[in-house]
């Protein structure tokens, strides 16, 4: 079986949770030993694994025709795309595009990430899907989230294959209710068109059939996984803080959807029965600024970090080193931050607003607004030694049967019976 998959990040440069998943999807299909992947990416960097896909740089397929040498284009893209690929995509642009704003290959560049500019780039991206779907050879499309829609619509109409979207957010989650009318037509065509709606929770499922008015019999639900500690960060050491001060963290983007404030107002509670912890909060966002003032006015910055944004191994180290994760988000999709603080061995505490708290068991969840309940759990595991250590063993052990390799399966037979072979 042959993909067409059309992603906006990737590891190892990683702007948010959508690179982790797309590449334990990847992983997960691959693992099934006949699901061959390409994988469409605005801006690689060339140092991205093409172990489980093929990777097709966006910002290397041309557009407009140009008449370059080999060992100019090699000398160019060389580093993220064979310049034969480029050859064979050249042969199949389907209209003169030199009217916008193409480099002398003809190719358009994006910046990568998430710009200023996201529209024009998620409007440019679907242009050049036109260009990949008719080179390419695929049974079926698979886009990633609402940024990829439009790629996936454009690949659709030009190979009449049908299209898979996943969501692993929609705006209702990001913006607390407030929705972008432009994000939200994007989000809606890209389900109308869609064969199969793959949804990263059973909370997400019902917002797109409620709130996109989509076919509930072509909405699923996949849940996402984690992937097994690299020896070098299951190598890394866990403090022993018993008889010392706690630390309790937050990692992640200190946004209005994380619930970065009912955090803070829960260690405030929880720092008026017991001076014996600190609070870590790791991340950026256009909330930072506030929740340090918020901090400052509670009288606890003495007892408060603000460590800034981490990837790889600081992750892993920070979630190592803290005896309790929480993730108090008002509207999560899913989340896969409390599976990774499990993996560690970090007791975890979740929001039953989220969509892990449909999966897991063993770890403590509350309602984001509650902070008396949020509280008490922090303080609770901090102070209970017999309660920390049976959420970390009991918690690992649930999440190491949490794998990709089971959602790849569970995608692929979606694939299947999307496709009429089942």
């Amino acid at each position: 079986m042959k993909v067409l998959m059309f992603g906006w990040e990737y590891p190892p440069h990683v702007f948010g949770g959508l690179a982790t998943a797309n590449f334990g999807i990847s992983e997960g299909l691959h693992a099934q030993g006949d699901v061959d992947i390409t994988l469409c990416l605005p801006h690689p960097f060339g140092d991205e694994s093409q172990h489980a896909a093929r990777i097709i740089a966006m910002n290397a397929v041309p557009i407009a025709w140009r008449d370059v040498d080999y060992d100019y284009v090699k000398n160019r893209v060389g580093n993220i795309m064979s310049p034969d690929l480029y050859y064979k995509l050249r042969d199949h642009i389907y209209a003169d595009f030199n009217y916008m704003n193409v480099n002398d290959l003809g190719c358009m560049e994006f910046a990568g990430g998430y710009p200023g500019n996201l529209h024009e780039e998620i409007n440019n991206y679907s242009i050049i899907a036109g260009v990949v779907a008719r080179a390419e050879e695929f049974d079926i499309i698979h886009a990633h989230d609402w940024l990829t829609y439009p790629a996936g619509i454009h690949a659709k109409q030009v190979s009449g294959k049908p299209l898979c979207i996943h969501v692993h957010a929609t705006d209702f989650d990001r913006s607390r209710g407030k929705v972008n009318p432009t994000v939200y037509s994007i989000e809606k065509n890209g389900m109308d068109w869609a064969d199969c709606i793959m949804c990263v929770s059973e909370l997400t499922r019902q917002t797109v059939i409620n709130q996109y008015h989509q076919d509930p019999r072509k909405c699923f639900t996949v849940h996402n996984a984690v992937y097994p500690l690299k020896p070098e960060y299951a190598d890394i050491p866990r403090p022993d803080h018993s008889g010392g001060e706690r630390v309790v963290t937050f990692l992640g983007r200190i946004t209005m959807q994380k619930g970065p404030e009912y955090f803070v107002e829960a260690a405030n509670m929880v720092l008026h029965r017991t001076h014996n912890v600190r609070f870590c909060m790791a991340g950026s966002g256009d909330m930072m600024d506030s929740m340090i003032y918020l901090a400052a006015e509670r009288g606890i910055s003495d007892r408060f970090h603000f460590p800034g944004f981490m990837r790889g191994k600081e992750v892993y180290e920070c979630l190592k080193g803290s005896d309790v994760y929480v993730m108090p988000s008002v509207s999560e999709p899913f989340g896969i931050s409390p599976l990774e603080a499990m993996q560690c061995g970090t007791p975890s505490i979740i929001s039953w607003q989220s969509g892990c708290a449909e999966i897991l068991h063993n770890c403590i969840k509350v309602d984001y607004w509650d902070i008396h309940a949020l509280a008490d759990a922090i303080y609770s595991i901090c102070s209970n030694d017999s309660l920390f250590h049976y959420l970390q063993d009991e918690g690992k052990k649930e999440v190491d049967q949490i794998t990709w390799i089971k959602v790849g399966a569970w995608i692929r037979e979606l694939y299947e019976r999307t496709l009429g072979w089942r």
